[in-house]
């Protein structure tokens, strides 16, 4: 393993856990993370939340789950180029989103709009509080007692408002501080793989053709040099080398620019980097490339009709779920009903929805609402 460079995050500069443990025998602080997240309950419902198509639209199409290994692949490689701590990098990336409601984006928009008068729903803010308090393994406290590094680094946005009920997690949003490299290294690497991954979701369901992608240039160019050298590929194939290349091309600029202002910034120690400019970024040709892309695919895939009647769905599911067991807290089952007493109904309802995969859901909507079902 590569020596860490001296602003990077590690055992001993790190602010610890908020209840002390013996250390580690075998393994890293950052490590044992990593390892609570893998076998927490929040990690496994991911296998069946929605990335873009719900799970039961085909058994190749990403889901939250997958898309999370992903990131973590993707972080882990900038994050061990750039002599930065790879396991508290791997860590960030497999939790960031073990808060996300069933049904994606359309279930978080549901769920917020409900949670509108009563806080609000975010699922930054929901994986913490999984990590923090929902997760119930261990007698000594709640959640998974995880490391301030990688409580922070999950915490990507915050408001100003929720920062100050967070208190020292949440001081850097007040502050206008910047969170580890290791942490900017997993928005990036969520972000390249969403992207990226989307097409290739979009491409297997139809939705998306060939086409179309022909408009986008990051897409066109690395299909074009596919075509180059393997002149005889195509259909899946010919996919996969085209979008492996779009991944490495991001990656390596990711890493170029980011080394460029590493040097320039010269941090010496981690408080060097929580008070720089952001020091993780692509340079402005391949933002500019990637906002063409997401626009791409925010007119083609998102808002394509079928997505679309598959995202009225699942809001019209989660209304219904949050107004019966607001209305009535004697239908939620007992560990949120007990919840419901000792903090508030409409907490302990968003909590209970957002723990539900993409099925349970809608076996939940039906159980509720269907004549016949128990």
């Amino acid at each position: 393993m590569p020596e860490l460079a001296l602003y990077a995050v590690s055992d001993g500069i790190s602010r610890g856990r908020t209840v002390v443990e013996p250390r580690p025998k075998a393994r890293s602080e950052f490590q044992r993370d990593r390892d609570r997240i893998v076998h927490s309950t929040a990690f496994r419902r991911l296998e069946y939340k929605t990335q873009v198509f719900v799970n039961h639209e085909g058994d190749l199409f990403r889901t939250r789950l997958t898309h999370s290994i992903e990131v973590a692949q993707i972080a882990r490689s900038i994050a061990r180029a750039l002599h930065l701590n790879d396991d508290l990098t791997e860590a960030i990336a497999l939790a960031h989103d073990l808060g996300h409601t069933p049904f994606g984006h359309a279930g978080q928009d549901a769920l917020n709009e409900c949670m509108q008068a009563y806080g609000g729903f975010e699922h930054n803010l929901q994986s913490l509080r999984i990590v923090d308090r929902l997760e119930e393994r261990y007698g000594a406290f709640d959640g998974l007692n995880l490391m301030f590094e990688t409580r922070e680094g999950i915490l990507k946005h915050c408001s100003p408002a929720k920062a100050r009920e967070l208190g020292e997690l949440g001081r850097r949003f007040l502050d206008g501080r910047r969170p580890s490299l290791e942490a900017q290294i997993c928005n990036l690497a969520d972000e390249i793989a969403y992207n990226n991954h989307d097409v290739d979701d979009g491409l297997r369901s139809g939705l998306l053709t060939l086409g179309q992608l022909d408009e986008v240039s990051l897409f066109a160019r690395h299909a074009a040099e596919a075509d180059a050298e393997f002149p005889h590929l195509s259909g899946r194939r010919r996919v996969h080398e085209t979008i492996r290349r779009m991944i490495d091309a991001q990656v390596t600029d990711l890493l170029a620019e980011s080394e460029r202002r590493i040097a320039a910034a010269a941090p010496c120690s981690l408080e060097d980097v929580h008070a720089a400019a952001p020091l993780i970024a692509f340079t402005d040709a391949m933002q500019a490339e990637n906002r063409v892309l997401k626009v791409f695919l925010r007119e083609h895939l998102y808002q394509h009709y079928q997505v679309l009647r598959m995202t009225a769905k699942a809001r019209r599911v989660i209304n219904d779920l949050f107004t019966a067991f607001v209305a009535n807290p004697r239908l939620l089952p007992p560990q949120y009903r007990k919840m419901a007493d000792t903090e508030n109904i409409t907490r302990a309802t968003a909590d209970y929805i957002a723990g539900m995969t993409d099925r349970y859901s809608i076996k939940e909507h039906r159980r509720l609402f269907s004549v016949g079902e128990l």
